[in-house]
């Protein structure tokens, strides 16, 4: 009623201020308004009913001045002032000089002054409005009583003295506790405004989707990126006290009012949605709702974070549409070999990107932002006694420690995700490149032409470059100076990545913390190309090395037992061999390929 709207959205200090104020304001009008109305029949004298009728007035207007202000504080010094003169005044208008009184003045009147001056105007401010009420019953009102030495000596009347002492006491102590009270408060509202500053930048740090709401599904914080993705689907931002589906349609909006009573009756509720934007695209999210309960386990709001999933759904449709052509390609070319061929190494570049994606869905699993949401529920339970709680409490002393530990956790995890989202990328392009490659090579399928067999060796480790690094392993790399050899590209190259896939498996396997893949060309025996592939992985058991290259054959758990076969037998079509040799499980195995350094055409 006194207070404006805009005055009640003010933040709690202020708005505590202001009320403080109106209160004061209404008490000290209806005592003055008691003097109108009960002077003439207590007193004869017409100095009640004056002064009330003053004093009422002064009242009046300082509730008028400040109905609209933003600020407190010019209405808080006129109210102090007001205050400090009514009771200066009206000490001297109820005693007499020259008369005795026991006790001029009444000390828990005049202890309001410094509380009320210390809380409205500061500890600074409200000093000076004490000492200005100290000056006045401690030394004026005094020599006021003594008609200031005319009625009868300054300090005959020793209690008049002793009265102004005693206030002077009474003015400083409650002044001083007053003073000690408002630097505690101070403190304290520093601590929550600092862990509001920490919060906010926590939320605006993010560019996933975090907002509030109360039980009536209405906003209270709200994040700049929800307020941007608000602004891409309906065309403006919310504000706090909007309902984010006000503008949805009505299909929408039934189906997010019922989502949300589910949530509220403590139901968490995680999905992909999609929303339909202002410029005809769609705003996919990865959506979780959490219920916010009160102490008795009764939904009191939802806290509701959002994840754009664009990007990964555009990457989905890429590596889609990829594999779509490859498959397309093979059944074009009609080979079930080369089908098999550009799947199989399209896959292994694959797993790096399956890597990438599980990292950050492990990430996602695992954020920090739930323990955010506590930290919030935690906040909202205590938002009636916040000061107390965190000077006092046990848990709220901890709580800015703890909201700065979710912030550095909550920047780790974006950092790593981030890099996690660079490296998902960069995968995607090797795709690419794994699939210009196959595409280069296979122009020259079946065709035997010299080429720089250590160029070849690079092609193929570039295919699983990105997953090696992930893993750790040390690629050592021992080539001799050879001239071109005539070779089939695509079949040496198809052999190269399935050996040096089974050694990534390999390695994986051992639990190593030193992985070594170490790659060796050299000339052999009569005119013989050796190629050597060696790991210090799990090694092969020895009643397995007589079927490593039988069709079907496999020693892993999601194998298919066709790689090391296809790869024997291309190299028997360029007149080589491939073999294997490991001292047993655990000691690594090394597998070399061996080849004519000339062709047969060039032999012949």
């Amino acid at each position: 009623m006194f207070l404006t709207r805009e005055q009640r959205r003010l933040p709690p200090e202020e708005l505590g201020r202001f009320r403080v104020l109106v209160g004061t304001n209404l008490i000290l009008l209806f005592v003055s308004l008691m003097n109108v109305v009960a002077g003439p029949l207590l007193s004869s004298a017409k100095w009640p009913v004056v002064f009330g009728l003053v004093m009422s007035v002064g009242w009046v207007s300082l509730l008028v001045f400040m109905r609209g202000r933003t600020s407190p504080r010019l209405p808080a010094l006129l109210a102090c002032g007001l205050f400090t003169a009514s009771f200066s005044v009206l000490t001297y208008i109820v005693t007499t000089p020259g008369l005795s009184s026991p006790h001029e003045s009444a000390p828990s009147a005049i202890a309001l002054v410094p509380v009320l001056a210390v809380y409205l105007v500061g500890i600074r401010t409200g000093l000076l409005f004490t000492v200005l009420f100290c000056v006045n019953v401690g030394m004026l009102h005094p020599l006021y009583m003594s008609g200031f030495g005319t009625h009868h000596p300054i300090f005959l009347e020793l209690h008049s003295w002793m009265n102004g002492v005693l206030d002077i006491i009474v003015l400083v102590l409650t002044w001083a506790l007053s003073a000690l009270f408002s630097s505690a408060r101070d403190a304290a509202n520093a601590a929550v405004r600092d862990s509001e500053r920490k919060l906010a930048s926590l939320l605006e740090s993010t560019d996933d989707i975090v907002c509030s709401l109360d039980a009536q599904d209405r906003i209270v914080t709200i994040n700049s990126a929800a307020r941007r993705r608000f602004r891409d689907a309906y065309g403006r931002e919310p504000r706090p006290g909007d309902t984010l589906a006000e503008r949805a349609s009505p299909e929408i909006r039934d189906n997010w009012q019922k989502t949300l009573a589910l949530v509220r009756q403590g139901k968490p509720f995680r999905r992909e949605v999609a929303y339909p934007l202002a410029n005809n695209e769609i705003l996919d999210l990865d959506m979780s709702l959490n219920p916010i309960l009160d102490e008795h386990g009764q939904g009191v709001g939802v806290t509701l974070f959002g994840r754009d999933i664009r990007e990964r759904k555009r990457a989905e449709a890429r590596l889609d549409e990829l594999h779509r052509g490859l498959v397309e390609a093979s059944r074009r070319a009609g080979m079930a070999e080369m089908a098999t061929g550009v799947l199989h190494n399209v896959g292994n570049a694959l797993n790096s990107v399956n890597v990438s994606a599980s990292l950050v869905s492990e990430q996602l699993r695992g954020s920090r932002l739930r323990m955010l949401s506590r930290a919030v529920d935690l906040m909202k339970e205590h938002v009636n006694d916040l000061p107390a709680f965190l000077s006092d409490d046990a848990r709220g002393r901890q709580l800015p420690e703890y909201l700065a530990s979710i912030t550095q956790h909550l920047s780790q995890e974006h950092a790593t995700m981030h890099e996690e989202m660079q490296r998902l990328i960069r995968n995607m392009e090797h795709i690419k490149a794994v699939v210009t490659l196959q595409q280069e090579h296979a122009r020259s399928r079946g065709q035997v032409e010299p080429i720089s067999v250590v160029e070849l060796i690079d092609d193929a480790l570039r295919l699983h470059a990105t997953s090696f690094d992930r893993l750790g392993i040390r690629i050592q790399r021992e080539y001799d100076e050879l001239p071109q050899v005539p070779v089939d590209r695509h079949k040496l190259l198809q052999i190269l990545v399935n050996l040096l896939t089974n050694a990534r498996h390999a390695l994986l396997e051992s639990g190593r913390d030193a992985k070594l893949l170490s790659l060796r060309v050299r000339k052999g025996e009569d005119e013989r190309l050796r190629i050597e592939v060696s790991d210090n992985g799990v090694g092969i058991a020895p009643e397995h090395m007589q079927r490593m290259f039988e069709h079907g054959f496999t020693t892993k758990k999601d194998g298919h037992g066709f790689g090391l076969h296809a790869s024997a037998l291309a190299a028997q079509e360029m007149d080589g061999r491939l073999s294997c040799d490991s001292a047993g499980q655990g000691q690594g195995a090394t597998f070399t390929i061996e080849l004519p350094l000339r062709s047969r055409e060039m032999a012949g």
